[in-house]
């Protein structure tokens, strides 16, 4: 199987009728072929840590440079660009050929709360966000450290999920690392109108109705 040019990878008897691998299991070798910095992230890290409220229907994977889409298999790779993607936590998931990058649950969080069409929209990012807190036991200090590296609002809006969704999670760590970096009101929705109530704990305006997806 090639999934890129000048690259063969075996495909064991089990993964026969799936053409390939999944891609878990290849993509590591993959981006060291491509000599490109990445991470999986979003929602196929969401997975990997136990959050599966909604199988991902393709395979999520920040990188440091343009990578064109491909299917390998039954995968279906999206490329997503990040700034320094070296530098943002991950961890290191083990693989049968070795292992691969992985994002943190705190940065996972934090990528579905900035990019919510990724996400498979608002109301799943939150489900998904409440999901990883009750799998992962996020680390609030890990989570306001990895919030430095995107915009105040993605931050607020990460908390106000959580806050609303996973109850009993002690967030102050989080609320003072983005409450004053900005004294102008975040949007919940940032497709919506610039509108609503203002949640003051997170200076974040609630711009529309947000609910948990069913099961």
């Amino acid at each position: 199987m090639t999934p890129a040019h000048g690259l063969w990878i075996p495909v064991s008897p089990e993964f026969r009728t799936w053409g390939a691998p999944p891609g878990i299991e290849i993509v590591d070798v993959l981006m060291r072929h491509l000599d490109v910095d990445y991470y999986v992230g979003w929602l196929s890290a969401a997975e990997l840590h136990g959050a599966s409220h909604q199988a991902p229907q393709v395979f999520q994977v920040a990188t440091g440079r343009h990578v064109r889409s491909r299917r390998i298999g039954r995968s279906r790779f999206t490329f997503l660009e990040r700034d320094s993607v070296r530098d943002r936590p991950v961890v290191e998931q083990q693989t049968r050929s070795g292992t691969a990058r992985v994002a943190t649950p705190e940065l996972t969080v934090l990528d579905i709360a900035a990019d919510l069409d990724a996400a498979g929209g608002i109301d799943n990012a939150a489900t998904v966000i409440a999901e990883l807190a009750d799998q992962s036991r996020l680390d609030v200090e890990a989570l306001a450290q990895a919030a430095e590296l995107f915009a105040a609002t993605v931050g607020r809006r990460a908390g106000w999920f959580l806050d609303r969704f996973a109850p009993g999670v002690d967030l102050e760590p989080l609320r003072e690392a983005v409450y004053a970096r900005t004294t102008s009101p975040s949007l919940l929705d940032p497709t919506g109108p610039h509108e609503g109530g203002l949640d003051t704990r997170w200076r974040l305006r609630i711009n529309r109705e947000v609910e948990e997806e069913s099961w």
